[in-house]
Parts: structure tokens; C-alpha cells; sequence
């Protein structure tokens, strides 16, 4: 098991707290909302390494030296999916080579709530259906019909993982199994006590018609019985067609759509055309990342936070 120590320390007075942190293991992980989740469960012990930084798409990303060392160094690798992040399958073959490291793949924790991808700009072809199974080939069914890795948007989702998360490092390190449970469970209590708030603020504006930039959305409306009319673009880099544009334009003028929501990232023109002269608030920020919130442990339900607050503004629009 790896460690950060420095390679010599001349005060004794320093040497303890240093060497009390020895056993901790080195974590990597993949996007700022499990990087939240996992400081959440480490405390005060560490902090884990964050591979893709905020606001670059998980999706296709270039690691930098410091981000490939910090994989390389891994003693537990922590992430969403390889649905989510495909390139960083190889990676981690590649550079994660110890055998003593661990993998977990937050989407295949079983109990994790699996949603299929929407099909169209309006989501009409879409069927209502999710998988809860928790077993291996149910997984890669809904991977080869179109799984939709945003699983983290879903709070239920998130309490879960902070559980394996906890005993993932517990594993790793025995000597502090206790706190890493213990701050696993108190993060789940915190996460009951948000998303029950949040459920009773959004259960009042039931109904609310909005436009979302791309289709990363779809665990937190579901968890919180807030569907979106439609999304723009097929995915958050792409341009969606001129056939895409007419279907959504044509949503906006027969049910009154009172919002579009966009992505601070992604191609700001691009919605201003499409909704130009529509009278629909194009100003929102609605982001699955967190872009723009501190990283640490108040980053995830800060952005669960965030979206709920998206279509509270929505609705006095």
C-alpha cells in the first residue's frame, strides 16, 4: 500500500501525525460528484485524487501527467461507470497495473437504479421502464440498449454507494473501518434528510414544463417526479439535426414550454437560436457536475441541491 510520506522529517513533534496516516489509502476517482461522495466517507483521514477536473466532459478527456500519476498510485480506483467514461477502462489496465488495486464501478453496486437513455428530442418513443436488478447480465443488458451512466443524479443512488465506498476502504485500511462507516452513515442521514426536503419544495411546482441541453438528467426527475419535455442535443458535445431543432421547436409552441435549461459548457449560441423569439427563459444553469462548486464532500448534495432550485425558478417563470 502506497503513501505520501515525505521522504524525511527533522521534527520529531511532526512525526506522529504523519505516521498515523500511513495506512490510508490512495484513492482515485473520476468526476467531482464521486470525488465528493468518497471525501465524504474518508473525514478527516484523506482527501482523494480527482482524475478529470471540473467542467471538462467526462465523456472524452485527455489526462494530464499529474492525473495519470495519480491513477498509477492508486490503491483504490473509485467511478461511475465505463459507459460513462470508456477511455478510462484502458487507462487503468494500462497505468493501474499493481494487482493489489482495487476497481468499483459505482453502477454495478448492486440495488443501483439503472435507467435506459429517452429516445427522440421529446422522449415520446420512451417507455417508462428501469432496471433495479442488481445482477450482472441484467447490467450489461441495459448497456447494449442504451444504459444512461448519469446514475449519480439519483440521491437514493448516491446513499447507496457511499456504503460500498465505505466498505471498499474499510478493506483496505481495517484500522479505520470504523470512521469510514461511521461517515458513510452520517452522509446517508444527510442525504435522507435533502432529498426529502427537496421532494416536498418540487411537489409543489408538479408540472413544470422545461427543456434540458442534453439527456443527463433523468435520475434526479426521476427520483423527484420532475420529467423533462425534451432535450436538445443527443448527447452534451454534440449538434443535434435540423429534423431534432423542428421537434423541439414544435414541443415549445404546443405545450407551452416555460423554460430551457442550459449547460455553462456547451454551446450558449446554439440555444439562443433555437429558442429565439419563443418567450422561453433561457437563462438557468442546469449542469450534472457540479461546475463552479467547491470540491469536498459539500459539492454532491450541493448540486442535487442546485438542479431542484433550477426548476423552482423555472416554475415562477
Amino acid at each position: 500500500m502506497r503513501n505520501r510520506l515525505l521522504p524525511f522529517l527533522s521534527l520529531p513533534v511532526l512525526m506522529a501525525p504523519v505516521m498515523a496516516m500511513a495506512d490510508v489509502p490512495s484513492v482515485a476517482v473520476d468526476i467531482p460528484p464521486v470525488h465528493s461522495l468518497v471525501s465524504r466517507v474518508m473525514g478527516e483521514l484523506g482527501s482523494p485524487d480527482l482524475v478529470i477536473q471540473p467542467g471538462a466532459s467526462p465523456h472524452g478527456y485527455s489526462m494530464r501527467p499529474c492525473e495519470a500519476r495519480s491513477l498509477a498510485d492508486a490503491d483504490v480506483m473509485i467511478f461511475v461507470s465505463d459507459e460513462l467514461t470508456p477511455w478510462l477502462a484502458k487507462a487503468r489496465e494500462t497505468l493501474a497495473a499493481d494487482a493489489d488495486a482495487d476497481a468499483v464501478e459505482l453502477m454495478e453496486v448492486p440495488g443501483t437504479l439503472h435507467l435506459r437513455y429517452r429516445e427522440g428530442a421529446t422522449f415520446e418513443a420512451y417507455h417508462d421502464e428501469h432496471d433495479d436488478h442488481d445482477s450482472h447480465d441484467d447490467h450489461h443488458e441495459y448497456a447494449h440498449a442504451g444504459m444512461n451512466p448519469h446514475g449519480w443524479l439519483d440521491p437514493m443512488n448516491a446513499r447507496l454507494w457511499l456504503a460500498e465506498i465505505a466498505e471498499s476502504l474499510a478493506a483496505k485500511d481495517p484500522e479505520h473501518a470504523a470512521t469510514y462507516r461511521r461517515n458513510a452513515q452520517a452522509g446517508q442521514r444527510e442525504l435522507d434528510t435533502m432529498t426529502e426536503s427537496l421532494s416536498a419544495r418540487l411537489a409543489q411546482v408538479q408540472g413544470t414544463r422545461y427543456i434540458v441541453f442534453h439527456d443527463a438528467y433523468q435520475y434526479f426527475e426521476h427520483r423527484f417526479d420532475a420529467p423533462a419535455s425534451g432535450a436538445i442535443s443527443l448527447g452534451d458535445a454534440s449538434t443535434p439535426s435540423p429534423a431534432r431543432v423542428n421537434e423541439i421547436q414544435a414541443r415549445v409552441a404546443r405545450d407551452n414550454i416555460q423554460c430551457v435549461f442550459r449547460e455553462p459548457q456547451y454551446n450558449p449560441a446554439l440555444i439562443e437560436s433555437v429558442f429565439e423569439g419563443t418567450g422561453v427563459k433561457t437563462s438557468i444553469v442546469f449542469e450534472p457536475l457540479g461546475v463552479g462548486l467547491p470540491l469536498g464532500e459539500t459539492l454532491y448534495p450541493q448540486l442535487i441541491k442546485r438542479l431542484g432550485q433550477g426548476i423552482l425558478r423555472c416554475a415562477d417563470a
